[in-house]
């Protein structure tokens, strides 16, 4: 069986790696001639909209799936007349928007912070006079690990955020006072059966996630069934397959839902080594139509980004229980290179592997990390 993916990032690196232990192959369209995918599969060069391509890309594809999601839809719906698409293209085009994003939320009854469409500077104006400062002024479309980002904190910033934005339909979301971020990450199948992983907790900085805590420490009594609650209102209305992310503000025991993401995500890395199915494999079983593997944490695990640069491998193999992964890409400043996992059953044994790597880390590279 063969998969066809759209997007030949590490993401896909990863989908294809977990697919070979099951006999699963897969084909990737990706315009760029060199990929973190190039050396582990069949990667077909093209625009996702061009329609020769397209015909090309899918012949004896047996299901589509798509490894982020600024993929034209346009294109997805064309595929899917031709072969399943999973995750459906209608999810795509919601997670797409940020306000349908939130708008659907609303609808599902999921909490979210406070949002106001923006078209206009008057529109911003208005916006700010109703939610207040401070405020994120973000594209409605595009944008990742803080990019289309503008901070207002003060009234001056309204103008001169206006004046730097692109002129595309933006949102405006009034800041919450949350204590953690928190990521739900849960996996649909063809059938409707619906495995949960345990929840994250991620440490964000300038933008860019760089670790991951699973399962998430010191969480409130109720807050795991009130985040998969959510997840399975929104997996069920979307009637969705594959692995779905929701990142959440944590405010004490509730939780506002901040962003939701229709593919595999970087705080279910740790899945690799610390749960019992990883969330490569279990979206390639989702979409293949075949049953699904357990999401059981395997005791604690952390996950930590290598962005901008590399350390040497022996300077990170050398920490027990360290395992490191790297994605063929070439180091610029804010990029993801790879990742670093830490996994043992007890919680104080890898929070001291986990500082003993970043100080590592720290004195052969600096503190970026």
């Amino acid at each position: 069986m063969t998969i066809g993916v759209l997007g030949g990032g590490q993401l896909g690196r990863m989908l294809a790696l977990a697919g070979y232990p099951l006999g699963l192959h897969c084909r990737f369209l990706d315009p760029e001639p060199e990929v973190p995918v190039t050396p582990v599969a069949v990667h077909m060069q093209g625009a996702y909209d061009d329609a020769a391509t397209l015909r090309r890309f899918v012949a004896g594809l047996s299901a589509v799936t798509y490894e982020f999601e600024n993929v034209p839809v346009a294109a997805t719906e064309w595929l899917a007349q031709h072969v399943p698409v999973y995750p459906p293209p209608a999810a795509l085009a919601v997670a797409q928007d940020r306000l349908s994003e939130k708008t659907l939320f609303q609808q599902l009854r999921i909490p979210t912070p406070p949002f106001a469409p923006v078209y206009s500077l008057a529109d911003l104006q208005q916006a700010v006079a109703a939610l207040g400062l401070p405020a994120v002024l973000k594209t409605r479309r595009g944008g990742y690990d803080g990019k289309g980002q503008y901070v207002l904190r003060q009234p001056a910033d309204v103008e001169r955020a206006w004046q730097v934005v692109p002129r595309v339909p933006l949102l405006l979301e009034g800041f919450v006072a949350f204590e953690r971020e928190v990521s739900q990450l849960a996996v649909r199948g063809r059938d409707g059966h619906v495995v949960l992983y345990p929840l994250v907790e991620n440490q964000h900085r300038d933008g860019i996630l760089r670790l991951s805590l699973a399962p998430a420490p010191d969480a409130p009594p109720g807050l795991q069934a009130c985040a998969q609650r959510y997840m399975q209102r929104v997996l069920e209305t979307l009637e969705y397959v594959g692995v779905l992310a929701i990142e959440f503000f944590q405010c004490g025991s509730a939780l506002l839902a901040n962003e939701m993401a229709p593919r595999v995500h970087n705080s279910g890395h740790w899945t690799i080594e610390g749960a019992e199915t990883s969330q490569f494999e279990n979206h390639l079983r989702a979409v293949a139509g075949l049953p699904l593997g357990a999401p059981t944490a395997r005791g604690h695990a952390a996950m930590l980004n290598l962005i901008g640069h590399l350390p040497a491998p022996q300077d990170v193999l050398a920490i027990p229980g360290a395992h490191l992964h790297l994605y063929d890409k070439a180091p610029r400043p804010g990029r993801k290179l790879g990742h670093i996992t830490l996994r043992h059953e007890d919680a104080a044994v890898l929070h001291r592997q986990l500082a003993c790597l970043r100080a590592r880390l720290a004195t052969v590279q600096g503190p970026a990390q």
